[in-house]
């Protein structure tokens, strides 16, 4: 690793340091933070399971499954699960609710609002929505669940917002997978970049913004890049370097003055690129990431 990146890995692990101050009365705390979600659950066992089900994943069980938070809480596994995976209560409002405190407390004028794919490896073929389908995660196409990601950033600090989980197509018209994978009968297939705008209609007002971005997956299909700015949305997402691009700032070739006037020529990113000088770019640092293939 350069050393540059070894001296931000250190001053973002100073910053994890945490003083003991910051745990006094922290389970009262916790309690307060956890209300104005919790007031939208309808019933008092609802709230518990809750409640139990942040502890948990908030303590030093190494393994923040269902049973083991419920064993360490002297409770019988099946009411925590049964309030996880099949109890019929509305999580919108709480995930409504989150978008609201991130934007009211971290939301600037200049804001970013940040959209990502990431899949979940799977060994069977009963959690909803899993096939052999490209995973970002591991650089290749393998059996896993995909879910789509919406984050928050501004001077501040970030946040994860909201998410959707991807549902195929094959899985989208399956009746009987769907009927005993308990996919609601409401729920149909969308794209990703559908399930992005449709998170961007119903929190994009809470988190003030300037900016949409993503990678590549984001900016790949014309229609997502045609539809933020349909919407007045300033974008910047990556794309793959064989996308097809016009310089703009090219004229078109000499017009002959016979047919039709020629067009600025569509060439590939990677082509564009080569043409440019290094006092073209400016340089930034990014902290240290995961490396991926």
């Amino acid at each position: 690793m350069e050393r540059r990146f070894e001296v931000r890995r250190d001053e973002l692990l100073a910053e994890c340091e945490v003083a003991p101050a910051v745990f006094r009365d922290v389970i009262e705390r916790l309690e307060r933070f956890m209300e104005p979600f919790t007031c939208h659950l309808v019933r008092s066992e609802q709230v518990e399971h809750a409640s139990t089900y942040v502890h948990g994943l908030l303590s030093d069980v190494k393994r923040k499954n269902v049973e083991s938070i419920a064993y360490r809480h002297d409770q019988v596994r099946i009411g925590l699960q049964r309030f996880i995976g099949f109890a019929n209560w509305d999580d919108a409002p709480l995930r409504e609710e989150l978008a609201r405190q991130v934007g009211e407390h971290l939301g600037e004028a200049d804001g970013v609002i940040v959209f990502d794919p990431s899949s979940f490896p799977k060994k069977g073929n009963a959690s909803v929505g899993v096939q052999r389908q490209w995973s970002g995660r591991l650089g290749k196409i393998d059996n896993c669940q995909i879910g789509v990601y919406m984050g928050y950033a501004s001077s501040q600090e970030h946040a994860l917002v909201d998410m959707r989980l991807y549902l195929p197509k094959d899985w989208a018209k399956d009746k009987a997978r769907r009927q005993k994978a308990g996919v609601p009968k409401e729920i149909r297939y969308r794209s990703r970049h559908a399930l992005c705008l449709q998170m961007l209609a119903e929190k994009g007002t809470l988190l003030p913004h300037q900016w949409i971005a993503g990678d590549d997956e984001m900016g790949r299909p014309y229609h997502f890049r045609r539809d933020l700015q349909e919407l007045g949305e300033s974008y910047l997402l990556a794309i793959p370097s064989n996308t097809l691009i016009r310089d703009l700032d090219t004229g078109p070739p000499t017009y002959s003055g016979k047919g039709h006037p020629p067009k600025r020529p569509w060439q590939q990113v990677q082509t564009w690129r080569e043409v440019l000088l290094d006092s073209d770019w400016t340089q930034i640092e990014v902290r240290a990431g995961k490396k991926v293939r």
